[in-house]
């Protein structure tokens, strides 16, 4: 037995990398009827079979999975947005950053297209939110450098709304990534809405990265009830302020006496920030307790 992390998932293959090879291997069929699959991302025990094959026997404790795109034990999450065309709306960052948080994930905002615009409004709110937020042109190169060393040694998923350039971003990173992808597709006869594969990528300058299209509507599998019970939370910088309310259960919408709308209204909560929170509030409150049990 020997132990190893999924590489890459496909048509019930496992193709997992146990530091001397890549098996390609099977699942057991307890998993699925335990209602578990393997997940991109997991670190696995295998039975070797010889001639490179061989069987995931047992999945190690995960630090978070996602539903869509299949991954698993994720470090953190780059949101890439610009503030040229297409505009990011802060809706779109902060619904990504809140499954961020509630699944245990570091986020970095990563600002693309600072050749053509600043995206100083976007700057603003989140390094004042508390994020590890950078200025990038995947064009020039610009602040791809201050990138690397955050990325580094770690698992990180690439993410942001269409058009805003995170193919141009990893090649920029890595010149060689359009050709390992491009490998895949041509091996897969991949078209260009396919969004079943993913696979794990190793780039030249030590990180790992999760490509998928699916990350580029993740958020929609993610909005459930775990969401809805701890949203408050998921938002940063409103964490000093939750215990300081007035009154037990506060929604932190409209009640008098909340300390995260005195906060918002002094100006140490950004009111694009608490807008999304009163957008994501909104779309959660229908979600019933009895919903999440049905599954």
């Amino acid at each position: 037995m020997s132990e190893g992390r999924i590489q890459k998932a496909l048509s019930g293959f496992y193709y997992v990398d146990t530091g001397t090879e890549i098996l390609t291997c099977r699942a057991r069929g307890k998993f699925r009827k335990e209602g578990i699959s393997p997940l991109v991302g997991d670190r696995v025990e295998v039975r070797e079979l010889g001639g490179g094959e061989g069987f995931v026997e047992a999945i190690l404790p995960r630090k978070n999975a996602f539903a869509r795109p299949a991954v698993a034990n994720i470090d953190q999450l780059v949101v890439i947005a610009s503030g040229a065309i297409p505009k990011t709306d802060p809706f779109l960052i902060d619904r990504v950053v809140a499954i961020a948080a509630l699944k245990g994930c570091d986020v970095i905002i990563l600002l693309n297209k600072c050749d053509l615009n600043s995206a100083d409004d976007l700057y603003e709110i989140y390094r004042a939110a508390g994020f590890q937020t950078l200025r990038v042109s995947a064009q020039t190169g610009e602040g791809l450098d201050e990138l690397v060393p955050l990325i580094r040694g770690k698992l990180s998923a690439f993410t942001g709304n269409s058009g805003v350039g995170k193919s141009s971003i990893l090649n920029a990173l890595d010149p060689e990534f359009h050709l390992q992808v491009g490998e895949v597709s041509d091996a897969l006869g991949r078209g260009r809405h396919t969004t079943r594969h993913v696979e794990l990528y190793h780039l030249a300058c030590g990180a790992e990265v999760v490509d998928s299209p699916g990350f580029s509507s993740f958020e929609t599998e993610e909005l459930n009830l775990e969401l809805k019970h701890q949203l408050p939370e998921t938002f940063r910088e409103f964490r000093p302020y939750l215990n300081d309310c007035r009154f037990v259960g506060c929604s932190h919408t409209k009640e008098k006496g909340c300390a995260v709308l005195e906060a918002v209204r002094r100006g140490g909560i950004q009111k694009s920030r608490h807008a999304s929170y009163l957008r994501l509030y909104e779309e959660l409150k229908p979600l019933k307790d009895w919903q999440e049990t049905k599954k």
